[in-house]
């Protein structure tokens, strides 16, 4: 259960976080610098044990930052082909922690003035985009898309065709992790921007920072797939406040909305980041509320990029960390917030 937390240890908060002038940015292309363990006085028998675990749980690829710089990164495994070995220049999916990459460029589309967060949804998606009294409609905004509050029904999750969005309850009133007007999100942004949506994702985030993933369809879901590597790259432009190297790339009010409660009603969700340190938190596919922070384990001030499986971009302001793991399952949850407790939990024995 989901619910039920293991006793809370918290990794050691530094006393100043970093700022941007202590972060080290690895160049767009060549070497990246890293830190080796032992001068941070981290435990290579933990370490071990980490990776142990890591591997048992059909991990591919883990990364950890600190201040920029890579201190952890180990390989495992087979393609998603299936047919190379898995290492730093292959691919994995984001699923759900791709959604963060959507908010960002929604972000930029804002700052760069083509649309408003308050703008309704059907001043891009038209009259018609869902199967709701237009007066319901008309109180569905660029915002309940990205706090999950679009009052839409849920059930029919992926599916954006209009018969598949109905109503289950006022914009604003209901918290529940829907998938579908997350991806019309994209939408948004390109009949906002006249600009196809990879076009402006990658002028405005991927080319910026030296991602190298793509995006790509998958029934009514779009992926995004990129190396351990180019997550780390987006882990660590967020943890610098939106600023790559002193380029301010999305202004800090926007990125500092997206890491912080946006709403009363799931007070563990920003604009589709997972926020630590909350009283309570919600799940998908449910309406109850659970007492206490999701990831015990973990610094309070943690906000995650989580996906399907165990895709995640884990960020820690105070400690300078960035945590990337991405795999296979290591449970059934839609969201596995446990598995990363777990390594928040283990990244505590290893820095100790």
């Amino acid at each position: 259960m989901l619910g039920a937390c293991k006793d809370q240890h918290t990794l050691p908060v530094s006393e100043e976080k970093p700022t941007s002038n202590t972060f080290y940015f690895p160049p767009i292309s060549g070497e990246w610098e890293t830190t080796d363990p032992a001068t941070l006085g981290w435990t290579q028998e933990n370490i071990d044990l980490l990776y142990t675990n890591l591997q048992n749980n059909d991990t591919r690829s883990f990364i950890v930052l600190k201040d920029g710089k890579i201190v952890l990164e180990k390989y495992w495994g087979k393609t998603l082909l299936g047919n190379a070995d898995f290492d730093a220049s292959k691919n994995w999916y984001w699923a759900s922690a791709a959604k963060t990459l959507t908010a960002f460029t929604v972000g930029k589309a804002e700052e760069d003035g083509h649309l408003k967060l308050t703008d309704k949804t059907s001043d891009y998606l038209g009259e018609n985009w869902t199967s709701l009294t237009q007066e319901q409609q008309d109180k569905i905004t660029v915002w309940h898309q990205l706090t999950m509050t679009s009052g839409l029904d849920d059930v029919r999750a992926d599916d954006t065709s209009a018969s598949s969005l109905v109503y289950k309850a006022d914009a604003g009133t209901q918290w529940a992790y829907h998938n579908a007007p997350y991806t019309l999100l994209e939408k948004v942004v390109e009949n906002a921007t006249n600009q196809d949506y990879n076009t402006y994702f990658n002028s405005v985030l991927q080319d910026k920072i030296g991602m190298t993933g793509y995006w790509q369809w998958s029934g009514v879901l779009h992926l995004y797939l990129s190396t351990a590597r180019s997550a780390a790259r987006f882990g660590l432009l967020m943890q610098n406040q939106g600023n790559w190297d002193g380029e301010q790339l999305l202004n800090q009010e926007f990125v500092h909305a997206a890491i912080t409660k946006s709403q009363e009603i799931n007070k563990a969700y920003g604009y589709l980041w997972w926020l630590n340190g909350s009283e309570s938190y919600h799940i998908p596919q449910s309406q109850i509320e659970f007492p206490g922070m999701f990831l015990p384990g973990a610094p309070a001030d943690v906000y995650s990029a989580m996906g399907k499986n165990g895709q995640y971009v884990s960020i820690s302001p105070s400690t300078g960390l960035v945590i990337i793991r991405m795999g296979k399952s290591p449970d059934n949850a839609l969201v596995p917030l446990l598995y990363l407790n777990d390594i928040w939990e283990m990244m505590n024995g290893v820095i100790h």
